[in-house]
């Protein structure tokens, strides 16, 4: 499913070093957690939520790090009620803010982030990767 994710983004997947750190996150709870968005029994997308601790809100903040619907999935409200879902895991393990990052023009996710109550703030994301990441533009 991550290798149809990134099929539609500008990046491309190194399928190992995605292999590795999913593989790490399903061993370890404490990191965060996966779900698998199912109609009738048949997996069509899935969200992935990392966890860490933040100075800014005071205790654990979480991660939407990925977060897909197939194509012919999207519109019908699953991702409404999968961010439903990862709210009220958050809400129930105290986790005091969750984040999320898309691009500026991905309108269609925007919309479903809005829908979830999140809102764009004045704060600038910045990064300095110390390895390569899972995907390269």
């Amino acid at each position: 499913m991550m290798a149809e994710f990134y099929s539609e983004s500008p990046y491309t997947l190194n399928l190992r070093r995605a292999t590795e750190a999913f593989t790490t996150l399903l061993a370890d709870e404490r990191l965060g957690r996966v779900w698998f968005i199912q109609v009738n029994s048949k997996e069509v997308g899935n969200v992935v939520l990392t966890l860490c601790h933040s100075m800014t809100y005071g205790g654990l903040s979480a991660i939407v790090d990925d977060f897909f619907i197939r194509r012919e999935f999207r519109g019908t409200g699953l991702g409404k009620a999968a961010m439903a879902e990862v709210r009220s895991f958050c809400a129930s393990r105290g986790v005091r803010a969750i984040h999320v990052e898309t691009g500026r023009d991905n309108a269609p996710a925007l919309a479903v982030y809005r829908r979830a109550g999140f809102v764009e703030t004045n704060l600038v994301h910045l990064t300095l990767g110390l390895a390569d990441p899972t995907h390269a533009p």
